[in-house]
């Protein structure tokens, strides 16, 4: 899944000045924000010397840990995302990827994110995607450091118990 970065959804998001000092942080190239640009010398702490990076992938992956931690989340993505997924997940050696149905945008200390849910039939959709941003937001800034300005939900399907029977092999008519 592809990240993206827009100025106007996230403040500061694409610029090249960070706050400065301990503690600041820096969206720079390639889709990485810097926090906690450390002082550098053998006078300063050993824990502020230096500085952190954080890819934009790293907060695509927490987020869809997060999510799909959350009783009646069954899948996430789109339609064709779940369908080219489900087809990489059964090649041989194949990982499934958690990034699929997030989209980030990262900015210099914030991050807005997006997410593509299935659910699970008969579960309350708002409650879910409530505690879907709970946690989500936990997750994130926790793990990051980064403030979450929002999380959207976006419920693509509903998952049917009978989607499931599918797979089933079915009972001919004749021996």
């Amino acid at each position: 899944m592809t990240t993206t970065q827009a100025a106007a959804a996230v403040p500061g998001a694409g610029t090249e000045q960070g706050t400065g000092g301990a503690g600041g942080t820096k969206q720079s190239a390639g889709g990485t924000t810097t926090v906690g640009r450390g002082a550098t010398g053998a006078s300063e702490p050993a824990a502020t010397r230096g500085r952190t990076s954080i890819a934009d992938t790293v907060v695509v992956k927490i987020a869809g840990m997060a999510a799909r931690e959350i009783p009646g989340v069954h899948d996430m993505g789109g339609g064709l995302s779940r369908t080219i997924g489900a087809v990489r997940d059964r090649v041989p050696g194949g990982r499934p990827n958690v990034g699929r149905g997030v989209k980030v945008e990262v900015g210099e200390r914030q991050t807005a994110i997006d997410l593509d849910l299935v659910v699970e039939y008969g579960v309350a959709i708002t409650d879910v995607a409530h505690d879907v941003r709970e946690n989500v937001i936990a997750a994130v800034e926790r793990t990051t450091g980064l403030e979450v300005v929002e999380v959207n939900v976006t419920v693509n399907d509903v998952h049917l118990p009978e989607d499931d029977d599918e797979a089933a092999p079915t009972e001919t008519r004749v021996a």
